[in-house]
């Protein structure tokens, strides 16, 4: 016999209701809403606390969306890699159709969430991926080395510094969802499955 699906909250704290928000605040997930199809579960569940929203997507916003050396698929593979490492759900599910969409590619975000090694990315990506997770990790082993080994591969100080806030970042944004249990919409399974769709 099929056993039924049980639906986790999307939060273990209380999840506002949208006509209850702030009118900024609102306004940001109508927007992405009419962008996306629907509201991702991070913003309904940050939404918890209406001035740490704000700072947390006014910081997400300055990283991943500023002109940078870094393509918007290579941001998202540094935040695919990192919360594998850091085992969370929340944003390997999200960011993970994201990536596929960037990269065109509906295997590439699974192969980086698992293991970026043994991923279908260039050696300068590899690079990348092993000095945003020693960020994310091992953050008190960073030595010239590490910065050097980027540098070989043409990164300049600029995408470094980059590379190492995008993955302080969500290093934070894991914690924040793991200790929430934020779950990941069911819409982001999907997404940049089929080659070349989003």
């Amino acid at each position: 016999m099929k056993q039924p699906i049980v639906r986790r909250a999307i939060s273990r704290y209380p999840v506002p209701k949208l006509e209850e928000l702030p009118e900024d605040i609102r306004r940001r997930m109508l927007e992405v809403q009419e962008k996306a199809g629907f509201i991702p579960n991070v913003f309904l569940t940050l939404a918890h606390r209406p001035d740490e929203f704000r700072a947390f997507f006014a910081y997400h916003d300055a990283l991943m969306l500023r002109d940078s050396g870094l393509s918007k698929a290579e941001r998202e593979m540094i935040v695919v890699a990192t919360s594998g490492a850091n085992d969370c759900l929340y944003c390997i599910v999200a960011h993970g159709a994201i990536l596929r969409i960037y990269a065109k590619n509906p295997l590439l975000a699974d192969q980086v969430a698992v293991n970026y090694r043994k991923a279908d990315i260039s050696d300068r990506q590899k690079a990348m991926l092993a000095f945003a997770l020693k960020v994310a990790l091992r953050s008190v082993e960073l030595a010239d080395g590490d910065y050097d080994a980027l540098r070989h591969h043409g990164f300049s100080d600029e995408d470094i510094w980059d590379i190492g806030a995008i993955a302080a970042f969500f290093a934070l944004s894991n914690r924040m969802a793991n200790l929430i249990a934020m779950q990941p919409n069911d819409e982001f399974h999907l997404l940049g499955r089929a080659p070349g769709k989003a």
